[in-house]
């Protein structure tokens, strides 16, 4: 808006403006530029809606009257106005204004006037003040307005030429348009001849593999086996622990040949005569306090000298043992019936959480005999069974069992696990005071 338009506005009649204050609150403020009658009242087609005040439906507060403004006001209207002649109340301006029909008084107003007129809990400010700049008309930029006239064509054709240049780039780069021409024949002997070409791959050294510990051990044995023996040299003298083991090895081993070599058995018969073999020793043996005396060719045992024959015990024997099954048994034994392993079941005191149980200790106890079947019945199963299981009963209103929950520890088998559950599920305990609690039970099977 330029200076000349300002000035011309402010050279116009002055308009009202008016502001509407309500509980101290300034409500509406408007400014009448088309110079045209004030309404007020409970009618939602007033210009200000006023509730109360003894007011008709709709009252002409200021009215334009010619071209100048009229100020109308009832007897239930209090206020001040500020005219040319000085300040006054509305109860003063009675006596001077006109009145009209339904008892409203009417004063004129100068454009210097100004007051507030108090309706109620309303209260109306008002003054005049110069009409505000007339507000330019929107209108559309002149390029728009123009049209196609004002298009820089040729910074648009560059930027057209551009775009064909760089989709013509990208086109060639993804296509095979330029491509040289390939001889699949040409290309494939070229390849062949390059395979055959080509070097042999060098040998693949396998890195020797570890032997495993069996293959050592039984190198190891073999390695033993095939090592000559250590022999002591020419003229070293054995030790006397040494010289006494090998006598009794070879004393041994002349009277085990001497009892098996004689004349009168079947599988030596005729194999040795008479004379033939020495029994110096044997004779020394049997004439000495040990019990063994020369016979008729046989061996015996005993004070006498008895028989020692195979398959046959002489008289001299009779108070060794019997050679029958026993008077009237049918063996010598006995059957013995070998118990397994047992087990016992320990019980921690039970801790409750999220409500009383008055009982859950006595119930608890009572668990105690089933956790020990169930786990006798897993030693059976594995008799190095043993742990520990921590349960989480959950106890509903009733003081049903609703769920069980196990944190086994050690190497108890599913069975045991499981049993032990479906014990603990079986429970019945008092209702809990809060009405659902968890009972927490640690378990400790041993063997005994």
């Amino acid at each position: 808006m330029t200076a000349r338009m300002r000035t011309a506005g402010r050279g116009g009649p002055k308009v009202l403006r008016i502001g509407l204050v309500r509980g101290g609150r300034v409500l509406d403020e408007r400014i009448v530029k088309e110079r045209t009658h004030v309404t007020v009242g409970p009618n939602e087609k007033n210009m200000f809606v006023v509730p109360g005040g003894k007011l008709p439906s709709s009252l002409r507060l200021f009215e334009l009257v010619g071209t100048r403004y009229h100020l109308n006001f009832t007897d239930s209207m209090t206020g001040r106005v500020a005219l040319a002649r000085g300040v006054s109340d509305l109860s003063e301006l009675r006596q001077q204004a006109r009145r009209g029909a339904q008892g409203i008084y009417q004063i004129e107003l100068g454009e210097d006037s100004r007051g507030k007129v108090v309706i109620g809990q309303s209260t109306f400010l008002f003054q005049f003040v110069s009409p505000p700049p007339v507000q330019p008309k929107p209108q559309l930029p002149p390029t728009v307005l123009r049209g196609t006239s004002s298009i820089d064509w040729n910074t648009t054709i560059i930027a057209a030429f551009s775009f064909l240049l760089h989709f013509l780039a990208l086109g060639a780069v993804y296509s095979d348009w330029l491509d040289p021409v390939v001889d699949d024949e040409i290309s494939v002997s070229g390849l062949i001849d390059s395979i055959k070409a080509l070097p042999p791959p060098p040998a693949v050294e396998e890195a020797p593999q570890p032997e495993t510990t069996e293959k050592a051990e039984v190198k190891e044995e073999a390695k033993k086996t095939t090592a000559a023996p250590k022999t002591k040299a020419p003229g070293s003298k054995m030790s006397a622990r040494e010289t006494a083991a090998l006598s009794r090895d070879l004393a041994q081993l002349e009277m085990a040949v001497i009892g098996n070599l004689t004349s009168t058995g079947p599988a030596t018969a005729g194999v040795l005569r008479g004379g033939e073999l020495g029994f110096a020793a044997l004779d020394e043996a049997a004439m000495s306090a040990a019990g063994v005396g020369i016979g008729t060719g046989d061996l015996r045992l005993g004070g006498g000298g008895g028989t020692i024959r195979p398959g046959a015990v002489g008289g001299d024997l009779a108070s060794i043992g019997s050679t029958g099954r026993g008077s009237g048994t049918e063996g010598t034994g006995t059957v013995v019936k070998v118990a397994g392993p047992k087990g016992n079941a320990s019980v921690a005191a039970p801790s409750v959480a999220g409500g009383n149980i008055t009982n859950a200790s006595r119930v608890v106890a009572g668990m105690r005999a089933g956790f020990r079947n169930c786990y006798n019945r897993g030693l059976q199963e594995n008799p190095d069974a043993h742990g520990s299981i921590k349960l989480s009963i959950t106890v509903g209103p009733g003081g049903e069992v609703t769920n069980v929950t196990a944190t086994p520890s050690g190497n108890l088998p599913s069975s045991v696990i499981g049993c032990v559950q479906a014990r603990a599920r079986a429970a019945q305990f008092d209702p809990p005071e809060g009405g659902s609690a968890v009972v927490v039970v640690p378990v400790t099977l041993v063997k005994q």
